[in-house]
């Protein structure tokens, strides 16, 4: 969701593209931990790609080959310009960095890393409390 835009009033969900992207350029048999976070009234979802998946081929993407890879949005508020976004009926605006996808070794790090990013994403907005949820998605 760089650069996108979305009109006074709306939800933003940020929910990151790259997981669209990367259901439809994973294997068919193949699925994903999807991490997702809840606070505010918005929600942010990342993806732990795991052993034997191929992460979306994207500007950043990991090129490593890291048994599991955690790949979600980095966001800030801004003054001006940015993504609009309401937060407990307040419109914020917030900024988003490039994705850094990490790479992990077990699972339990990459979705223990993946809950830890997304509680900070939060608090970077002035939300502190945020429901974390984590769920194996099959991809069709």
């Amino acid at each position: 969701m760089v650069g996108a835009t979305a009109a006074p009033g709306i939800r933003l969900s940020l929910r990151r593209d790259a997981v669209t992207t990367a259901k439809a350029l994973a294997p068919e048999s193949s699925g994903m931990i999807q991490v997702s976070g809840s606070g505010g009234g918005t929600t942010l979802t990342g993806t732990v790609f795991e052993r034997g998946e191929e992460p979306p081929s994207f500007k950043g993407a990991p090129d490593e080959e890291a048994p599991y890879v955690w790949v979600c949005d980095a966001f800030y508020e801004v003054e001006s310009g940015g993504t609009p976004l309401e937060i407990d009926g307040v419109e914020i605006r917030v900024a988003f960095e490039s994705p850094m996808p990490r790479g992990f070794d077990t699972r339990d790090q990459a979705v223990e890393a993946a809950e830890e990013h997304i509680r900070t994403q939060f608090a970077r907005i002035g939300v502190d409390e945020v429901d974390t949820k984590v769920e194996k998605e099959e991809l069709a």
